[in-house]
């Protein structure tokens, strides 16, 4: 829908829609959720993870968006658990299994970096990284860009990703939640739209 609207048309714009959601948008809400599940999982804290757990899945402003994280967070834990089993990880599942909600991605990943011991800095600029990797991806098809510009895009946002991921980490969870109101509007917008976003 962004594309459509002719809100992301270029890789100036795709840039620019793409501080926005790393800075004000899921990124930020996501790297924020992914920091509380680490440091839970760290101290042992089934509550604290409980809570991440029930924020990421209620915190989305489409059901889009909550389908993507969730199916995206399930994948991942399957890949673990039949590919690279972890020392702690039944623990964690039992605590996911008694809020009844499927983990989403970011917490997902959270929860995986802390058992394996990647310390919290280093695994949410990854993650986030790889968040801003995947939706210029998706750009790179869409708008169309040749991948020249795609990587151009990435390197433009390289120290963005960095910043966000010292402000999640920093920022008390007080303030948790998304401000990117034309990047939810799109998303809604998206669900009843012709022309869809595709699924892999």
């Amino acid at each position: 829908m962004a594309v459509e609207q002719g809100l992301v048309r270029d890789r100036d714009s795709l840039v620019r829609w793409m501080d926005g959601i790393l800075r004000h948008g899921a990124g930020r809400t996501d790297g924020m959720l992914f920091a509380a599940a680490h440091r839970a999982v760290l101290a042992g804290d089934e509550a604290g993870f409980a809570w991440a757990v029930e924020r990421a899945d209620a915190m989305r402003a489409s059901s889009e968006t909550a389908l993507e994280s969730r199916s995206q967070g399930q994948a991942f834990l399957l890949a673990i658990r039949s590919s690279w089993p972890m020392d702690g990880l039944e623990r964690w599942d039992t605590v996911l299994k008694a809020t009844g909600r499927p983990a989403a991605y970011s917490v997902a990943v959270g929860l995986a970096s802390a058992l394996i011991g990647v310390a919290e800095g280093p695994a949410l600029a990854a993650y986030l990284h790889a968040f801003a990797a995947n939706l210029v991806s998706a750009g790179v098809r869409l708008v169309p860009l040749g991948q020249t510009d795609g990587q151009r895009a990435l390197a433009a946002l390289d120290a963005l990703v960095q910043d966000c991921a010292d402000t999640a980490l920093a920022t008390p969870l007080d303030d948790l939640g998304s401000r990117a109101m034309a990047v939810d509007w799109t998303s809604m917008i998206h669900e009843t739209q012709y022309t869809r976003l595709f699924r892999s």
